[in-house]
């Protein structure tokens, strides 16, 4: 369960991250909390949101590119730097009480950069620290700390944000970066790119895209990762309006129901952590996609706090066993040398399709509500899945 932990170049990346994800999930609380109080809007809710990630359908293939040429530990550890400085920076015009909603969309926007730049090296990097062996075995881990993150961090973030005020989760969150950027120096090993001759960008990003496009496993892999994107994942960006005007409960209440789909992804994750051995890994992305949809479908229905959470256990696990999943079949169907560029589209799909996610539900939020937006996402993935599946029915043999 523990194997990719044998490595210690991992262990120290896997618990520097630990620290560090706790607080960008305090960060992301209380900057929607925050987003809500300034504008009152579900609309520039989701715009802040959609302008935070819109960057990656930009940068992220570059960012593989640039993985797939450049020593990345180096790439990571700048783009760790960078993701703190602008974690000081909104929190001190919170502190000063400058803050404006303009300032959220440009330092969002950054992030969004940053982070585009960052993702696809992060994902392709696992590799060569634990070999493809443990490569399952690792992406689990991360996922597990990914949502442990997720249960502490909303939590911690309303429990602040109601006795302390909101300023303290962004200066915490700034902090945490610093564990995750020593492990990162403290690792040993020659983390330069394995082929030294250079093509041009446009060329490298091409050679990924049409690599991609060739092989339907791949593309159909993809696809799934782009639909819940821009049709599930959005709840998350909802979840303020739902504990504020659907379910009545504050911003204690929307941490405890972050935290709840947080705990059902980690539950997810262990799990995945002691199958890894398992061959035929289409099977987890077929029951974690049936999975998720039903439950959030389910769960635009409820206006029960209690039921609420329960549902979003079943998002978490199935989000989480559907991600995880592809992220590994991905990993082991691509050659070395283009790895990097096939995980900027997983990147691209995951991270890329959330504004567009962002924008369609706070639009439809916003005219017909937050329940709606949901229900009509839900059904739609469920639509698009069984038709991948029923098409194409080796698909849930894959093996990774």
């Amino acid at each position: 369960m523990l194997a990719a932990l044998h490595h210690r170049n991992f262990r120290l990346f896997w618990f520097g991250q630990m620290i560090s994800l706790i607080g960008t999930w305090m960060q992301n609380v209380a900057q929607g909390w925050l987003v809500l109080q300034i504008t009152n809007s579900p609309f520039l809710l989701g715009l802040v949101s959609m302008l935070g990630t819109l960057p990656v359908l930009i940068v992220s293939p570059i960012g593989g590119a640039l993985a797939d040429t450049l020593n990345k530990r180096t790439v990571i550890i700048l783009t760790q730097v960078t993701a703190m400085t602008l974690a000081f920076v909104l929190a001190t015009l919170v502190l000063t009480k400058h803050v404006q909603y303009w300032h959220i969309v440009i330092l969002a926007s950054t992030l969004g950069i940053t982070m585009s730049i960052d993702a696809p090296t992060r994902q392709s990097f696992v590799v060569e620290m634990v070999g493809k062996k443990d490569l399952l075995n690792a992406i689990a881990l991360n996922s597990s700390i990914f949502n442990l993150a997720r249960i502490l961090g909303p939590a911690l973030a309303g429990l602040i944000i109601s006795a302390i005020g909101i300023v303290l989760c962004f200066y915490l969150n700034g902090i945490s970066y610093l564990a995750v950027i020593a492990g990162l120096l403290l690792m040993r090993g020659n983390f330069s790119p394995a082929k030294k001759q250079r093509a041009r960008v446009i060329e490298d990003i091409r050679d990924g895209f049409g690599y991609a496009r060739r092989d339907k496993r791949i593309m159909a892999l993809i696809t799934l990762v782009a639909i819940s994107s821009i049709f599930i994942m959005p709840y998350a960006m909802l979840m303020p309006v739902f504990a504020r005007d659907i379910l009545h409960v504050g911003p204690k209440g929307l941490g405890i129901l972050l935290s709840a789909a947080g705990i059902g992804a980690l539950i997810g994750a262990l799990s995945l952590a002691i199958f890894s051995s398992y061959k035929k890994k289409g099977r987890f992305v077929l029951v974690g996609s049936v999975v998720f949809t039903t439950a959030i479908i389910l769960f635009s229905f409820s206006s029960s706090y209690h039921i609420s959470l329960l549902l979003l256990l079943f998002v978490g696990w199935g989000m989480v066993t559907q991600n995880a999943s592809i992220n590994s079949l991905l990993q082991t169907r691509s050659p070395d040398h283009l790895r990097g560029r096939i995980m900027s589209l997983y990147v691209l799909s995951f991270m890329g399709m959330m504004p567009f996610g962002s924008f369609q539900a706070g639009l439809l939020a916003d005219h017909f509500g937050a329940k709606m937006a949901l229900r009509i996402g839900g059904v739609i993935v469920a639509c698009i899945t069984y038709f991948i599946f029923t098409k194409n029915k080796e698909f849930i043999s894959m093996e990774g």
